[in-house]
């Protein structure tokens, strides 16, 4: 019972997450082919595709990065210590939850949706028909890097000041549709991106709490 106790919340996660990332494979398809049918000829070129480019630009790691060391910097000058060591911590879930889905992206080698019909969708893995995939951005959708690395920083804000947290999973959730919406990832790519960041950050948010407890003051 005091090991359910203790990992409720990342069993959940599991739960939750696998329950989605299942259900999630099966929307790739349809909704790939709505998006599809809705974007008129010259769509790349339109003022939609570069809103969302821009949001995927701005919501990778090194924005984000920097955004969050120059929130940290403002914070210590203001002696806010709680904040400040939050904001170190969605630094460090995001720049894990990152590695651990770049990690799996460069070896599943599945294919964009964008690619098709021009390669048949699937996981070819790293290494097909005698060609190395790892580095091939073609082959490299499952899981979104974007999308970890947005999430597990938003995850982290959320375990600690969840009003705040909110509103910063909406962000990150702006992330993940412009990765859809401009087909650089299937949905079951962020389902599957999400569940990571929240358990990393979950681990990230857990050991800090135990090892250095959090003031609940500035």
């Amino acid at each position: 019972m005091s090991f359910l106790r203790t990992f409720r919340v990342p069993l959940f996660i599991i739960l939750a997450g696998g329950f989605l990332s299942f259900f999630s494979f099966q929307w790739d398809v349809p909704v790939r082919q709505h998006l599809v049918s809705t974007q008129q000829p010259g769509w790349k070129k339109s003022p939609e595709h570069k809103f969302h480019s821009a949001i995927r630009k701005w919501g990778d790691w090194p924005p984000i990065m920097v955004a969050a060391a120059l929130g940290y910097i403002l914070l210590r000058a203001c002696g806010n210590r709680r904040w400040s060591r939050i904001i170190l911590l969605a630094m460090l879930a995001s720049t894990l939850a990152g590695i651990v889905a770049n990690a799996s992206r460069l070896t599943t080698g599945r294919t964009r949706p964008r690619e098709s019909p021009k390669i048949e969708q699937g996981f070819y893995g790293p290494y097909h028909d005698g060609r190395l995939l790892i580095g091939v951005p073609s082959h490299n959708s499952f899981p979104s890097g974007h999308t970890a690395t947005a999430f597990g920083f938003a995850a982290l804000v959320f375990f600690a000041a969840p009003v705040w947290g909110i509103a910063a999973l909406l962000a990150a959730a702006v992330v993940a549709w412009s990765s859809i919406a401009i087909g650089a990832h299937h949905p079951s790519d962020v389902v599957v991106s999400v569940t990571v960041a929240f358990l990393v950050a979950w681990f990230v948010w857990r050991i800090a709490g135990i090892r250095f407890p959090l003031r609940t003051s500035t």
